[in-house]
C-alpha cells in the first residue's frame, strides 16, 4: 500500500504568512488617468495626420482605424489647452535631458587630448 503524503511535504506549495494569493495587485487610478489623457493628446494628434494623409490614402486608413480603436475611450473634450501645453513642457524637458545625456555618452567616447608641451 502507498502512504497518503505527509502534511510536511504539502507545506512546501503555501505562501509564506502573510502573503496572500487572494488578492492580487490593484492598478494606480491616478496613472491610468494620466494615460487617458495621453491617449486623449494621440487621437488630437492622429486627427490632424489624418487631414495631412487624408482619408482615401492607405497610411490614412490605418489612422483612421486607430482614432475609431483610441476615441471609444476618451471622452470628446477631455484634453485642454492646459493639458496641450503640460505635455508639451514634459516632452521638452525629457528632450533637455536625452541631449545632456547624449553630450556626455560623447565627451566619454573622445579619447582624450595630450597635453601640450610647452
Amino acid at each position: 500500500m502507498v502512504a497518503p503524503p505527509s502534511p510536511a511535504q504539502g507545506q512546501g506549495q503555501q505562501a509564506p504568512f502573510g502573503q496572500s494569493p487572494v488578492t492580487g495587485p490593484t492598478p494606480n487610478k491616478g496613472f491610468e488617468a494620466a494615460a487617458l489623457k495621453r491617449v486623449g493628446l494621440v487621437v488630437k494628434q492622429l486627427t490632424e495626420l489624418l487631414q495631412l494623409a487624408g482619408a482615401s490614402t492607405d497610411v490614412g486608413k490605418d489612422i483612421l482605424k486607430a482614432i475609431n480603436m483610441l476615441v471609444k475611450h476618451v471622452p470628446s473634450g477631455s484634453v485642454s489647452p492646459a493639458d496641450e501645453k503640460g505635455e508639451m513642457e514634459r516632452r521638452s524637458m525629457a528632450n533637455t535631458q536625452n541631449n545632456q545625456q547624449m553630450q556626455a555618452l560623447r565627451q566619454a567616447q573622445q579619447p582624450p587630448q595630450q597635453a601640450q608641451a610647452a
